[in-house]
């Protein structure tokens, strides 16, 4: 009945088609869809339209859909309507980009006139087709500030539509969505303000129309206050013409001035500008012809929504609704549900007079333009080879991630809470909820501290888990597989997340759509609050370095949750300089050049100079390169990850005895002129009673390399342990731990001081790289803060970097199997080193030492180094003075061939003894260790790099590693990798 009262509307419709007058279509605006060729253009369209036969004609007012992804049958369909009808275009739909490109090529060279190919990918390719990149969605991108990443994102989508073929793709949504229970627009739409979607729709048209593709703003005359889906029914707006001029309509008046060159018409009732509540506005001549081409003046092309919605195919027959369509004064058909029913209609039409061909003609030359605009007068086939790694760019992927960070809204952030500054003795919880995946925000939470994930099955057995912690994360994750599932809080997860924030210090991070905190009745609790809009990989790590103060949060809401939290609210918050994570390119680094650092690591793996390692490189306080390769041992039991621990060796000079001669000098405990028998008295009249503090760091003091003091404590023939010396359990009078089950006398460790005092000094002047004077700085250390070295570290340095696996004795800390081991020592503890320092003298001081005893994974190393360059200051705290830092990475006896700082090591004088690549500056420094460690930083490139390796296992024979220079060449890998 319904579909019968339709064609009785066409056939009155077609009567105030005839009656109207069609000098005025093209007299309102520029037309958008001509190009700076113009004489070319009209040309090459007037050669067409003489040309064409009256079905071409016809069947180019079609874009048919096509899949990639269907069978050979379906295929063939295709070739046969445009053998038969001519059809002027194509929409493609699910597929691959690889097929897609094949089928691309074999319909557009059936087709006489090269087909116009459409494609809906308003968050990217992705949208339909796998393998391809996909950006965030349009609400995500509502609150990003900078237009100009918008502008960029349509260029990069621009961009993927040519090298994919596509000619028109159907983006962006500009409708301006004012009702939360928008069941099809919402994510889709960039919020409720209509100045901010029509500045964001604008700049994604300048970009996306820079790279030669039609642009379409959608769905005329505005869908973003509907409550229903016009795929499945015909949703109605009830407004007035003054409200619809002024929100619904208001983008495409400021858009067409812009120069867009496509729309496409909702299938919606608005009785406002079509009386006839079954006409949808789609199909109504009032809505197309007279408001949208006369009153509104757009002379660009105009494609129907899909033909094949509910909200159209309810009104009429296939056929009878195209030919409805197209007298309304649409251009194109979109996905027409029989196309040969169609034409026959039209033609029809055209031989009683309903239609004139002047009517059809002016679409066609239209269709033509816009073939010509989109560079099909010249068109070639696509390329396949490499389609694939072409639609995934890490340029994307920097872009994307900068949307992203922009996108971050900060919406609470009471007492200060956000980002979390002192992470020292703060014991920081992580809780789940939602139902979508949390993997990269854990990561990277815990890629800043000791953040504990705590699982739970009721809210009282997660408020009793929780009453150890000072601080709580809540991550709230919904699917972001598409902008349509469901975003809500379940009864229970608010009951939660609200008992959570009443009891605790928290912080809430929504991986959600912004309507979801519609639900929130309260949020006076919740004293941190972080909108992340999505729960894709690039937002929850962003999120995670945003709560931690490496990058700031600029976004603002792009929709209104309540008075308190309007349209356009969002906070901004400091940026604590810690380490942030990203991509090489975003600090002019090329991800194709450190790439070659796995083939080296491969290379060390296979040839067996170290079971595992870790590499990382970082840029300006970026992280780029993170990455694990091998196995614990050569058994390959157990792989090294970013979270195994590696004995450090004397990497341990610059991070555990160091950073305390430092601070302890700047404090001005000691001058750097003073006298080791000014320093500890029990060195007066000693051989040593002269050395100054300058001589000892530089090396120049004249001091023995090392001493063997664990060769007095063994049997010299059999190697044994003698009693004298050892225990198996520990006691008062053994109560220093050098292994498992291993435990030295308490009062060695004087005797240990007494030799350095009393060794004989090298008679030989200048440098000689000694550890002595670590152990003895040791002792100064002990004896005048009346503490211990391990808990002064931790104290001054190492907790509140938030560098957590950076200690002495891990093994009071965390499990032995996520240590890597150092060496089967066969020649003084017997046993498989596995969280006990290698350094047989720092195991003989408890494993604390000044010289070695540290352990730490790769990136905690990173941000003791990464505080280095940024001149003592690191997570919003001041740990050293610049001028300290000055004063101890300089060259004091550079006149004498040293090359080494103050405690830290420095670029090589000499060329045949190498300490870096050769191939950084003079005021880089860094150090390298026995086990296969090594660290190096540079003020003057920003760049950043960590090596660690267990190459002394299985014995420390093994130096296969520095015999190739294994180091220095990752290290000169990374610096050629700077493409700036």
């Amino acid at each position: 009945m319904r579909k019968a009262k339709g064609q009785k509307q066409i056939v009155k419709s077609c009567l105030v088609v005839l009656l109207a007058c069609f000098s005025n279509l093209n007299a309102q605006q520029l037309d958008p869809l001509l190009t700076k060729d113009a004489a070319a253009q009209k040309a090459w369209v007037s050669n067409k339209m003489v040309s064409m036969t009256l079905n071409e004609k016809i069947g180019q007012l079609f874009m048919v859909q096509a899949y990639s992804n269907l069978d050979e049958k379906h295929a063939r369909k295709i070739e046969a309507e445009i053998k038969k009808h001519h059809i002027g275009g194509l929409i493609f739909m699910q597929g691959t980009p690889e097929k897609q490109a094949v089928l691309n090529n074999r319909y557009q060279k059936k087709s006489k006139i090269p087909l116009l190919i459409g494609f809906d990918g308003e968050w990217g390719l992705d949208m339909r087709l796998k393998k391809t990149f996909r950006y965030p969605w349009n609400m995500t991108l509502g609150a990003v500030s900078n237009d100009l990443l918008l502008e960029q994102f349509g260029q990069r989508l621009g961009v993927h539509c040519k090298r994919l073929g596509i000619h028109i793709n159907f983006a962006p949504v500009v409708d301006i969505n004012t009702n939360p229970e928008n069941p099809i627009i919402g994510n889709r739409s960039f919020g409720e303000n209509k100045f901010n979607v029509t500045q964001k729709a604008a700049a994604f048209i300048k970009g996306m129309q820079s790279e030669g593709v039609l642009a379409n703003a959608k769905h005329f005359p505005g869908h973003g206050d509907t409550a229903k889906d016009s795929h499945k029914t015909l949703p109605q707006l009830n407004f007035d013409l003054k409200r619809l001029e002024a929100i619904e309509m208001y983008p495409y008046a400021k858009l067409f001035d812009s120069g867009l060159t496509s729309i496409m018409a909702a299938h919606l009732s608005v009785p406002v500008l079509e009386p006839n509540p079954e006409i949808p506005t789609s199909i109504s001549y009032k809505v197309i012809t007279q408001l949208l081409k006369q009153k509104m003046g757009f002379n660009g092309l105009i494609f129907t929504d899909a033909l094949n919605m509910k909200g159209a195919a309810n009104y009429a027959k296939p056929g009878d609704i195209d030919l409805a369509a197209f007298m309304a004064g649409n251009d194109i058909l979109l996905i027409p549900e029989d196309v040969g029913a169609a034409v026959k209609k039209i033609k029809t039409a055209l031989k009683r007079n309903i239609l004139t061909m002047s009517r059809l003609n002016h679409s066609v030359e239209k269709i033509l333009k816009a073939k010509y605009w989109a560079g099909l007068h010249h068109f070639e086939p696509i390329k396949v080879a490499n389609i694939e790694a072409d639609l995934n760019t890490i340029k994307d992927s920097v872009l994307h991630r900068k949307l992203v960070e922009q996108s971050m809204t900060l919406l609470n952030n009471k007492n200060g809470i956000f980002p979390i500054k002192e992470l020292a003795n703060k014991r920081i919880a992580y809780v789940k909820i939602g139902d979508a995946d949390n993997s990269s925000f854990v990561t990277r939470l815990q890629s800043y501290a000791d953040v504990k994930e705590i699982h739970y099955t009721s809210k009282t057995e997660l408020l009793g888990k929780l009453q150890d912690f000072d601080q709580v994360i809540i991550g709230y994750h919904k699917s972001n597989a598409t902008p349509w599932r469901s975003f809500k809080f379940s009864t229970e997860e608010i009951d939660v997340l609200q008992s959570v924030a009443k009891a605790h210090k928290t912080i809430v991070s929504v991986f959600a759509s912004p309507y979801s905190l519609l639900q929130l009745k309260y949020f006076d609790n919740i004293e941190g609050l972080l909108l992340a809009y999505q729960n894709s990989y690039f937002a929850q790590d962003i999120a995670a370095q945003a709560i931690f103060g490496a990058v700031e949060t600029h976004g603002k809401l792009p929709v209104t949750i309540n008075e308190n939290y309007p349209e356009g609210f969002g906070l901004h918050s400091v940026n604590l300089m810690r380490l942030s994570y990203g991509i090489p390119e975003s600090v002019g680094v090329s991800s194709a050049k450190l790439q070659k650092i796995d083939s080296v690591m491969k290379l060390v793996i296979s040839e067996k100079m170290a079971p595992g390692g870790q590499v990382l490189v970082a840029r300006h306080g970026k992280v780029i390169y993170e990455k694990s390769f091998g196995y614990y041992t050569y058994e390959q039991k157990q792989a090294v990850t970013n979270s195994s621990i590696f004995d450090l060796a004397s990497l341990t000079k610059i991070l555990g005895g160091l950073p305390l001669i430092m601070k302890s000098e700047e404090l001005g405990l000691f001058t750097l002129s003073q006298t080791l028998g000014n320093l500890l008295p029990e060195y007066k009249d000693s051989n040593k009673d002269t050395l100054t503090v300058k001589e000892m760091l530089s090396h120049t003091a004249r001091l023995q390399a090392w001493i063997p003091f664990y060769l007095e404590t063994i049997d010299s023939l059999s190697k044994n342990l003698l009693d004298k010396y050892y225990s198996k359990s520990r006691s008062a009078k053994f109560g220093i731990e050098v292994a498992k089950e291993v435990y030295l006398r308490t009062d060695y460790i004087d005797s240990i001081y007494q030799k350095i005092k009393e060794v004989k000094q090298r008679e030989t002047p200048g440098y000689k790289y000694s550890g002595l004077a670590f152990f003895m700085f040791k002792k100064f250390f002990e004896e005048n803060y009346h503490s211990k070295m391990e808990d002064l570290a931790d104290g001054y340095f190492y907790k509140s970097l938030g560098a957590y696996t950076l200690t002495y004795n891990p093994l009071r800390k965390f499990e032995q199997d996520r240590i890597v081991p150092s060496e089967i020592d066969r020649y003084f503890r017997h046993q498989i080193l596995q969280g006990h320092v290698h350094d047989m003298g720092a195991a003989m001081m408890g494993g604390v030492s000044g010289n070695a005893g540290l352990f730490s994974n790769a990136n905690d190393v990173a941000k003791f180094m990464q505080m280095y360059l940024q001149d003592g200051y690191y997570g919003g705290q001041r740990y050293l003075s610049s001028h300290t830092l000055k004063k101890f990475n300089t060259r004091y006896f550079k006149g004498d061939q040293v090359r080494r700082g103050l405690g830290f090591d420095k670029p090589q004088l000499d060329p045949e003894v190498l300490s870096t690549c050769g191939c950084v500056s003079d005021n880089s420094f860094g150090h390298s260790g026995f086990t296969g460690t090594y660290t190096w930083a540079d003020p003057d490139s920003g760049l950043l790099y960590v090596f660690l390796s267990n190459r002394t296992y299985p014995t420390m024979d093994n130096n296969k590693l520095g015999k190739e220079d294994i180091r220095t060449k990752i290290q000169a890998l990374a610096v050629d990798a700077i493409v700036e």
